[in-house]
């Protein structure tokens, strides 16, 4: 029996006749599906985590912290964990990056900002993972792997590579020495909904215990919506005022913050070129690939800006002068 089939009975099961017309709602970078369904005038989201590749559990613990800190996110219905479904409230289809626009980015960031603000302050070490060295390690290892290695097939020579350790290392040692906080892990544009209260808050199960810059820079920015540094600059002054008033342990000194703040864009969009890269070579998903180009111009514009970051800026120039396109010419194979 496939897993429609599995997703079905079980629906049957748990609510007869109570529910139908099962559509696809959305899809995302995992092996979870999503589908929305009806439920006399309204409808309800259903979650599908195959169980050998994803486990829902963590999706259920954050979800209660989360709701727990005051913010907007689903409210778990019905579950099977042991077969990997969940029945979800339906926090809607507008989500910020289908919505956002140069007039209304205040306002919508502002809710976010806030939003963010009341997980943090509802931050306690032990209740999720940390975000430690060998997690933060394993995502930058990401690019060498999958974006340089798989994706672009360039050769590094050991003098790069030996750049690239020393300068993981740094980028590493800059994200344990801020200040820690929840961290929701992708707190951007296609996981924030437009709701009411505002946002609503999706995918949030990776969420774990580490450096409080992490989510500011998922949110402004962004792999999938490009801001001009100056407004970027200025939405993150926003939050620092905002989370300094609200007992936050941020930096006293904004530009001390803000270079925390660039340092961990490093360290994530490093790992999202890597991302992207498996996604398409492994996983056969070639959407994420249009992405990478504004993804390297932010890593590069941040490097340009941090002397103890130039190594990244050879490296990039070079990769870029010697690669004539993003897309190699077929998919598929490689290592897991």
């Amino acid at each position: 029996m496939d897993r429609s089939e599995l997703l079905g009975n079980w629906l049957r099961d748990r609510f007869g006749d109570d529910v139908s017309g099962l559509v696809p709602a959305s899809s995302d970078a995992s092996f979870r599906r999503y589908f929305r369904v009806a439920q006399g005038d309204r409808t309800l989201i259903v979650m599908d985590a195959p169980p050998e590749h994803e486990d829902c559990r963590p999706f259920v613990h954050v979800a209660r912290v989360f709701r727990d800190a005051g913010v907007a996110v689903p409210d778990v219905l019905a579950a099977d964990l042991e077969q990997g479904f969940l029945v979800l409230t339906d926090l809607g289809d507008a989500t910020y990056l289908s919505v956002l626009t140069e007039g209304n980015a205040d306002a919508l960031y502002g809710d976010a900002i806030d939003a963010l603000i009341r997980i943090q302050r509802h931050s306690r070490p032990g209740v999720l993972p940390d975000y430690d060295e060998p997690l933060l390690r394993r995502e930058l290892d990401l690019f060498p792997a999958w974006f340089v290695d798989r994706h672009l097939r360039a050769l590094l020579a050991p003098e790069e590579r030996a750049a690239l350790e020393q300068g993981f290392r740094r980028i590493v040692r800059n994200a344990l020495a801020q200040p820690q906080a929840y961290v929701h892990r992708d707190y951007h544009s296609r996981n924030l909904m437009v709701s009411e209260p505002n946002p609503g808050i999706l995918d949030f199960q990776d969420a774990v215990f580490g450096p409080i810059t992490y989510d500011l820079v998922s949110l402004f920015k962004d792999a999938y919506i490009e801001w001009e540094e100056a407004r970027v600059r200025e939405w993150t002054a926003r939050y620092w005022e905002r989370a300094r008033s609200a007992g936050l342990p941020v930096q006293a000194d904004f530009g001390e913050f803000y270079r925390d703040f660039e340092w961990m864009g490093v360290q994530r969009h490093l790992k999202v070129l890597g991302i992207f890269a498996r996604l398409y070579h492994r996983d056969g998903k070639s959407g994420y690939l249009k992405d990478m180009p504004p993804v390297r111009r932010g890593v590069l514009a941040t490097c340009r800006r941090y002397p103890e970051l130039s190594f990244m800026v050879r490296l990039l120039e070079r990769l870029e002068a010697s690669t004539a396109q993003d897309v190699p010419p077929a998919a598929g194979g490689g290592a897991a």
